[in-house]
């Protein structure tokens, strides 16, 4: 009997809650800014909010927290949902802050009638240099103490547009020597004269994220609001602020962010690497965003399953990116479609064969038989891999070499004769003999091979582009390197060559995968045309990547 797999902690408190009856079910909320797209580390959490509500009675809101118009975008808003819907979850209601400008708006009227909020018109510098150190108090604004009626009509003025952006300020009254900075007199809204993504014009102040988020789950009736470490010391301005408005008591409790190795992972750092044009948008495939994920060939299936291994914890660590590679490489081998592909050809003529001769062979299409075979033609004019010929082999070499045999896969052995090489000793042309009896699948002919290799026939071959991907950075934590983080860039992250396909590879469409046999696994890019077919390497056979790393 396999061994349960046991309880996080954010589990241990649902069940907790449910048991006692606090909950009948729960509601959490995946909060994106639209400001960006999504990368690995919201992966974590959207796999954590809507994983909980698959296991325990309740659902998931999609709230998006759009209260920074300077930001914010629609392009960002449809790139969070369909992301969210590749993954294979589905959020019960389609929220946003700005639902609740309105309803946040007579929050803070009522805080400056309960006297717990005032309008300030000092500059942000004179809110710092008041704001003290944590080892100092801070000082009051000396407009602290206004009158409820004045900062009602300020805040009403505020609203009304006739001041400008960072005139005045609207910030909570609660105590300026709070050993918790974020307590001491937070600001609550500010005026920012821009153009809302949904609501136009219609406003010119917008909320703080601290003011819209408590009181957004609370509207939704939120039970467990989730969110990353860095958010511990926002708890407490989170709870005051839903004791003092009375309304429904979300509680937010927080998880370890998981760092990727070799990539960087904040929605800042990434803006620049597409805006300086170190990769070619949002969804390249060396980016660590969901979008660029998807379009190198990972699969939803690798992503939910490295995040559930994963897990989540108290402490922030950096995850191995081999790791979330060993997790691609279980779902692909067990899905992904067989072909061959040549990415480094020379020519292989095989002597005894007839000239205008062809054949059709067949292969497996996929990891088992469910998969069916394919159909391969077979011709006197291959194309193989370069490394798999050697003019002196090595000890213990099973591939070609003078005199040496080896088996064409799905096809016949053959055996090395003469090779051609040209002026600068570049191998041209490799000549071989075919023994016919020792078809593939009916073999009589006696002869013994250890070696198998992949092959195209050179005739009904068709091209591609490569792009062959590899990690965007050198150095495992390049945010925490010397300099700019940027200047740790790998050069070689990326290698585009022209490889030999297999013509069944001309019907390969974007939603599957394949394995190139022998080179890894690859998927068709969203690039490709009927005139120009353009594969991107997903991930390698094997970690090559820990070999480097080791010499």
């Amino acid at each position: 009997m396999s061994e349960e797999k046991s309880l996080n902690f954010l589990e241990d408190i649902i069940e907790a809650d449910l048991a006692a009856g606090k909950y009948t079910s729960i509601v959490t909320r995946f909060p994106p800014e639209p400001n960006g797209y999504l990368h690995m580390g919201h992966a974590t959490a959207i796999c954590l909010n809507f994983g909980l509500t698959k296991k325990y009675p309740g659902y998931t809101n999609l709230r998006f927290d759009d209260t920074n118009p300077v930001t914010e975008d629609t392009e960002y808003v449809e790139s969070i949902k369909a992301d969210i819907k590749w993954l294979g979850f589905e959020w019960k209601n389609e929220l946003y802050a700005s639902d609740y400008f309105d309803e946040l708006y007579n929050y803070a009227v009522q805080l400056i009638k309960k006297g717990l909020a005032y309008v300030d018109d000092s500059t942000s510098e004179e809110i710092a240099t008041l704001k003290g150190t944590p080892t100092e108090p801070g000082k009051d604004s000396s407009y602290r103490n206004r009158s409820v009626e004045e900062n009602i009509d300020l805040f009403e003025r505020m609203k009304n547009g006739e001041f400008k952006d960072g005139a005045r300020t609207l910030r909570a009254k609660i105590d300026m020597a709070h050993t918790n900075m974020l307590m001491r007199d937070p600001l609550l809204y500010r005026i920012k004269h821009a153009h809302h993504h949904r609501t136009g014009d219609n406003w010119c102040i917008y909320p703080m994220y601290d003011f819209a988020h408590g009181q957004s789950d609370s509207i939704e009736n939120i039970t467990h609001s989730i969110c990353t470490l860095e958010f511990v010391p926002h708890r407490e301005l989170y709870d005051w602020l839903i004791e003092q408005l009375e309304i429904f008591p979300s509680h937010q409790y927080e998880f370890a962010r998981r760092n990727l190795s070799y990539t960087v992972m904040s929605k800042r750092k990434l803006l620049q690497l597409v805006n300086d044009h170190h990769v070619n948008g949002w969804d390249d495939p060396r980016m660590p965003t969901i979008s660029g994920m998807r379009r190198r060939g990972f699969t939803p299936a690798s992503i939910i399953k490295f995040c559930d291994t994963i897990g989540i914890a108290k402490r922030e660590n950096i995850v191995d990116f081999s790791l979330l590679e060993f997790c691609l490489r279980e779902d692909l081998n067990n899905t992904a479609l067989r072909a061959m592909a040549v990415l480094d050809p020379v020519k292989l003529i095989i002597t005894n064969y007839a000239d205008e001769a062809s054949e059709e062979l067949t292969s497996e299409n996929g990891p088992d038989e469910a998969y069916g075979q394919r159909i391969i033609p077979f011709s006197k004019e291959l194309w193989i891999e370069r490394e798999d010929f050697m003019e002196e082999p090595a000890k213990k070499w099973f591939r070609l070499a003078p005199g040496a045999m080896v088996r064409l896969k799905s096809a016949y052995i053959v055996r090395c004769d003469q090779f051609i090489k040209d002026e600068n000793g570049l191998i041209t042309e490799i000549h071989c003999t075919y023994f016919p009896e020792s078809k593939s699948g009916s073999d009589n002919s006696g002869l013994h091979t250890k070696g198998v290799i992949h092959w195209v026939s050179a005739k009904h071959a068709a091209t591609a582009e490569v792009r062959l991907y590899d990690r965007l950075f050198k150095v495992e934590n390049p945010s925490s390197e010397e300099g700019d983080f940027k200047d740790y860039i790998n050069p070689d992250s990326l290698q585009v060559i022209n490889a030999f396909i297999e013509p069944s590879l001309k019907e390969a469409t974007i939603d599957k995968r394949y394995q190139f046999l022998r080179k890894g696994y690859f998927c068709l890019d969203k690039e490709s045309s009927e005139d120009k077919l353009v594969f991107n390497r997903t991930v390698t056979l094997k970690d090559a990547w820990a070999k480097e790393v080791k010499k």
